[in-house]
């Protein structure tokens, strides 16, 4: 297969996977913290050659679930309010925590197997209460444990 081909194939597939190409992610990361590649590299815990193939599209995916851990971290980090700043304190305090982190994952440390609340926004986003109730209600007989979650979704809106 052309270097062209393989390269469009592992971006197809980065999409199907992490949603989006790898690259993308992380060079927001790295205008986000204001560092360099090699640097993200570092605090991610991956070789800078290898960070590098997997934006280009040389590489699929990243191997490490680890590595894919701290860049969700850093992801999250993005959005908490020190980091929303630019202060380069809380830029450097963030990279620090991630790249300390000994992240590890499974079946457990899913959003949503943890803490099933982060799913209540989302689901509010994509559907109002009325809309949601009326799911509930349909998927109740087939499927009682997602039209609860459903309910509780409503319920937590309810408490804002």
């Amino acid at each position: 297969m052309e270097d062209h081909k393989i390269v469009q194939r592992n971006l197809a597939l980065q999409r199907e996977w992490y949603g989006e190409p790898l690259g993308d992610r992380v060079r927001r990361l790295v205008v986000a913290f204001n560092v360099s590649q090699a640097q993200l590299a570092d605090v991610l815990g991956i070789s800078a050659p290898m960070l590098s193939q997997v934006m280009s599209g040389r590489r699929a995916k990243i191997g490490n679930p680890a590595v894919l851990a701290r860049m969700i971290m850093l992801e999250r980090k993005v959005l908490t309010p020190d980091v929303a700043t630019g202060a380069p304190e809380a830029l450097q305090r963030a990279l620090d925590d991630v790249r300390e982190s000994k992240p590890t994952v499974s079946r457990d440390s899913l959003p949503v197997n943890g803490d099933e609340s982060v799913a209540y926004p989302v689901l509010r986003r994509v559907a109002d209460r009325v809309e949601l109730q009326q799911a509930a209600d349909l998927l109740h007989e087939e499927f009682p444990a997602i039209a609860e979650l459903f309910r509780r979704a409503i319920r937590a809106a309810g408490q804002r």
